[in-house]
Order: C-alpha cells, then structure tokens, then sequence
C-alpha cells in the first residue's frame, strides 16, 4: 500500500496558554464536560489505587520523603556550586553545555544545533520542560518536524490537543477517543493504522509501534529531557516506562537533552533515594520498566554529538523565594494532581498551564511571574484540604506556598490602584468590626434585611456585583434578631 504523508508535525491549538481564560472561567467549561469527568475519575482512581498499594509495602516511606526533601533542599541553598560541578563533569565526559536563561534563548540553541546537523526531523523523548518553553512550535517554525514518541505524547500531537497530565498527558481522552483520533490523523503524518484498528489497547500500541518505527530508524537528531542529572559525574538519567525514551537515547547520531537547572542531585547516592519514591508516586510500579543513564560520549556506543541545555526560565525568580522556593523540589511524579478533588473534576486544561493541578498553582505563577490573568488566578483555584501534602514524595508544602502567593496575587489587585469588591467588601468588614457601635448597626441592618429579601427564593442570584458570590453558593437568610438585640430586651 502506498502512504501519502506529509513532514509536518501536527499543530497544536493556536494561542498561547497564557491568552486563555482565568481558571474560574476555564473550569467552568471544563465541568459541563461530562465525559471529560468520566475519563478524569476512572483514570485517577486507578493510578491512586495502585500508588497506596505500592507504598504500602515499604516500611521507610516517610524516612525517604524526608531525605528527598533534605537533599533537594541542600541542592536548592547551593544550587550555584552544584551546576558549576555538573558543566565541569558534563564536559570532562564529552557533552558540550549551554545555558538558557529564558524560553527563546533555549528554544533557539536547540534551533541552532539541530540546523547544524543537516536535519529536518527530530524524535522526542518525553519531556515536561520542552512543553513549558514551547520548543516544539519554535522547532515547527522554523521548518523542523519534531515527532512525540511517547505514546499519550503522541496521542495529544496526532489530535492536536494539548497535555492535560503531567504523567498521563492524553489523561482526558479513553480508548474510542483515541482510536478515532489513529484512524483520522495518523496517516496523514506517517505509516497508519490497520483498516480493522480496534480500540483494544494492545490493537492500539501496535499501531503507534508500527507508526514510530520509520520515525526511529530515520532520525539522525534526538531531543531529551532529564528526570534527575548526577552532578559528580555529569550523568544524566530519564525513567518511562515504554522504551520509546531508550530508542532515542540510543539511535541517533545527536543528542539534545534540554532540563531545568532544579534537576541537579548530588550524587549517585542520592539519586537511589528518588529512584525509589518516584515510580511509586507515580504510575504505581516498584520500578520503572525503563531508567536510562547516559555520560556524554562513549565511543562508537550511542550518540556522539551530546549537547545538555540548561534552562533557568524563570527557576532563580523562584529560588530567589524563601516561601515558594520549594516547588523547585518537585520531582514531576503528578500525585499531587491524582489526589487533588479540584485537578480531578476540571482537569489539565483548565489551568492555562503544562503544570496544573497543585503543583501548577504553585509553580506557574512563581515562573511566570503573575504577569497573565492565567497566573494571578491559580493560586486561588485550590481548597486547602491538604490532600497533595500527603502524597508528595518530596515534602512539598502546598498549602503555605499557596497562601503565600495568594498574598502576593492580593497584594499586586491592591497596588493597581482600582476598587475591587474584593478590597472593598474587607475595607466594610474592618469598619464594622473596629467598634461595638459599628458592629450594632450592620446587626440593624441585617434584621431589616431579613424582611426585605423574602424575594431572594425567586431569584437564581443576585444582580452584579453580588451574582459572583451568590450563583455558586446558597445566599443565608438574615437572622430576625440579632444576638445583641436578644440579649437587651431579654435581660433588661
């Protein structure tokens, strides 16, 4: 059968995730999704399940948590020596290094060094910060295909959609969605899928298997990310658990791996103690059926063109944060986002962020600096109920980080100068409560109130600014009397 393919990897939604709706808005529209919500609840409860079976079965669980946090802190307080150690070891081992301190200057270098190779194609090993700095648009750009082997990867680029799990990216699609997606999209960009594709999730693999296999014997370039990089040695290391990773460590003549500076452990040593906490906070395994290592060049074994790009982006804003500081612990395992009852109703897309679910509220702001209606409004698209705080491996403590930066998102309403409700119902409430007097008369007027409102159970909400508040809450009916006024007539 002949195939008609085109080179052009599959365009994600315009926009970027910036411009979308503030998470009020955007969840919204997320909730009347009623399959979205089947998929999100069926596909959590599972992961949960198998992530508290397997951490039940060591003892020292929380000995680990603790000593990852321990460890990511030291890292953290000198986050300057252990780079400088990591470019000196990656160099000694024959990797060229490059630093980026923002987006463009990363997506740029890796523009730079795929061109100089010749290639027009590039294989992708899964990769959180690659989507953060939008690589693959500026690789699209710039005339450079650049193809997901990942298989949720690959069902997110095929459906031109966008990650809604930092783990699980096509979390929100099920298996008939995802076949319908093969069968549309897939031959258009490479071998398709059989005419009798089922949604059978073996059927389903092995069309992505037979699809990405031309991909991976042809590509000369490959492009990584890096779970953890071992500064002593300059090892880098990624974990997955479909070996689609290890065919692009492995096959290609270049090897980009693009990581965030936070990624940095110490040793070797130390790494044996995330090797364990991750896989079980995350796909619920023992071990990852895939962790593969890599120091630079090994001659005539892999890659022997070996480029690591590290990526500030916004990491020493948030280094620079005593408070916020400790979303840069974040070891990417999504168990935050399992247990979280907002992530699980809403899902990813909701966030206007490749980071959502808790560790998205409290890491994309902090790298984003606030500066989008997107950012201003995730810190306040949380509970509190703390549930994230017990599955973090690394110890996170989301619930003062989000306190924190919902102080900063207040602070910065404030400094613009505009009356808010906000601002102004907390100005009204300091009024009533700074004398006996003041608190009287709001009783008062409550009592009056209480007669007047009788309409209110005809309204589905109160007009603005009070519609707010009051559509997704019960609006309390005024007491007749007041506690005060109780008490002086009883008693005198």
């Amino acid at each position: 059968m002949t195939v008609t393919t085109v080179r052009r990897t599959p365009a994600p939604p315009q926009g970027a995730l910036v411009d979308m709706p503030a998470f009020p808005v955007n969840a919204k529209q997320q909730l009347a999704n009623t399959q979205l919500r089947a998929n999100l609840a069926h596909a959590t409860a599972t992961i949960r399940a198998k992530r508290a079976s397997r951490v039940a079965e060591v003892p020292q669980w929380e000995d680990l948590r603790e000593a990852a946090a321990q460890i990511k802190d030291r890292v953290l307080s000198h986050l300057d020596a252990y780079l400088a150690q990591t470019e000196e070891n990656l160099t000694k081992a024959g990797a060229t290094v490059h630093w980026a301190r923002d987006a463009a200057e990363a997506n740029q270098i890796v523009v730079d060094l795929v061109r100089a190779t010749g290639a027009t194609d590039v294989v992708k090993v899964k990769s959180m910060v690659t989507q953060e700095i939008d690589l693959n648009e500026a690789l699209e750009e710039a005339g450079i295909a650049a193809w997901e082997t990942d298989l949720a990867e690959l069902i997110v680029q095929l459906g031109h959609d966008r990650p809604s799990h930092i783990l699980v990216p096509a979390i929100h699609r099920n298996r008939a969605e995802i076949r319908e997606i093969f069968l549309k999209e897939m031959g258009r960009y490479g071998t398709p899928p059989p005419d009798d594709l089922t949604d059978d999730p073996a059927m389903l693999a092995g069309a992505a298997r037979r699809h990405l296999r031309d991909k991976f014997l042809t590509a000369e370039v490959a492009i990584s990310g890096g779970n953890f990089i071992v500064a002593d040695t300059g090892t880098l290391c990624v974990v997955e658990s479909e070996g689609n990773g290890r065919m692009c460590l492995t096959l290609p003549k270049t090897l980009i791996s693009v990581v965030g500076i936070e990624k940095v452990v110490p040793t070797f040593e130390d790494l044996e103690v995330f090797l364990r906490l991750l896989p079980r906070s995350s796909t619920g395994e023992r071990m990852n059926p895939y962790t593969s290592m890599w120091t630079g060049v090994t001659p005539g074994d892999g890659p022997q063109d070996v480029h690591v790009v590290l990526v500030d982006n916004g990491r020493t804003r948030v280094l620079r944060d005593s408070q916020g500081r400790q979303a840069l612990r974040c070891i990417r395992c999504s168990a935050c986002m399992n247990t979280c009852p907002v992530y699980r109703e809403v899902g990813g897309h909701a966030y206007g962020s490749v980071y959502p679910g808790p560790i998205g509220i409290v890491l994309t702001p902090q790298l984003r600096g606030f500066d989008s209606v997107v950012d201003r409004s995730l810190p306040f698209a949380c509970t509190l109920c703390e549930a994230c705080v017990d599955v973090c491996p690394v110890k996170i403590d989301f619930p003062s980080v989000i306190v924190h930066l919902r102080h900063e998102a207040a602070d910065l309403k404030q400094a613009g100068r505009r009356p808010h409700l906000e601002t102004t119902a907390m100005a009204a409430g300091r009024w009533a409560f700074r004398s006996g007097g003041h608190i009287g008369a709001v009783e008062r007027l409550s009592e009056l109130a209480q007669h007047l409102l009788w309409w209110r159970s005809y309204l589905p909400k109160l007009p603005w600014p009070a519609s707010a508040w009051t559509s997704g809450r019960d609006l309390p009916v005024p007491a007749r009397r007041s506690f005060r006024h109780w008490w002086k007539k009883t008693q005198s």
